[in-house]
């Protein structure tokens, strides 16, 4: 399986590419790596019935195509390298692929949600941690940023958190068609449909596995 990694000085992110947001973290590449394989099971398990996942055994079976050289928010704890594979152009198949993967991220969160509700949230060890109202508003808040670096706006907000994945969905659509500049009016570089659809589809799942972790509700079987 192909694999990038983000290092940063206290932090790496290993990344499948051809997965959106099977994306973990370690100290180290080593660390980064071996939590990635760790994960496979439940990321099978958040986009099952959209694509077929071979987990791998062991890191014998990654191969790292790029290396990146992470910053100030890889090292708090978000991806934020963009991978060369990411600014290829997107063919209308693959970009729906990649599209319904990100919408089974969304569905993996918010049943995650439904079957935490009424549950106590484990805290750190110092007493921090969002409830679980905080984490979806957190979710949602994220992915209007997301949308602005695509160059679309949300249309949806008031139809939840399903509206709000389908403004997602039309502005990497769009996007990748070209019908949304590479720079925003102030200048800004705009996220390619790919990354974006990517680092959005890491953030459900680190909070779907977040909630599901601090809840108790269990990881699913290898």
């Amino acid at each position: 399986m192909e694999v990038y990694l983000e290092v940063g000085r206290r932090r790496a992110f290993a990344v499948a590419l051809e997965w959106p947001g099977w994306c973990r973290a370690g100290r180290d590449e080593g660390g980064a790596l071996a939590a990635l394989i760790e994960y496979g099971a439940r990321y099978r398990t958040a986009v099952e019935g959209v694509a077929s996942v071979d987990v791998p055994a062991g890191g014998a079976e990654l191969r790292v195509v790029e290396r990146l050289a992470g910053g100030a928010a890889t090292d708090f704890g978000a991806p934020e390298a963009i991978p060369a594979a990411d600014r290829r152009a997107l063919a209308p198949a693959e970009l729906e692929q990649l599209l319904a993967i990100h919408a089974a991220c969304w569905s993996t969160l918010l049943d995650v949600a439904r079957r935490a509700s009424g549950r106590p949230l484990t805290s750190g060890p110092r007493g921090g941690g969002r409830s679980l109202p905080a984490i979806l508003e957190h979710a949602a808040g994220a992915e209007t940023a997301y949308l602005s670096q695509l160059g679309g706006r949300d249309a949806g907000a008031a139809g939840g958190a399903l509206a709000l994945r389908d403004s997602f969905a039309a502005s990497a659509r769009a996007r990748a068609a070209g019908e949304l500049p590479d720079r925003g009016p102030r200048g800004g570089q705009r996220w390619p449909a790919r990354y974006a659809i990517r680092r959005s589809a890491w953030h459900l799942l680190d909070h779907a596995w977040e909630i599901e972790d601090r809840a108790g509700l269990g990881a699913p079987d290898g």
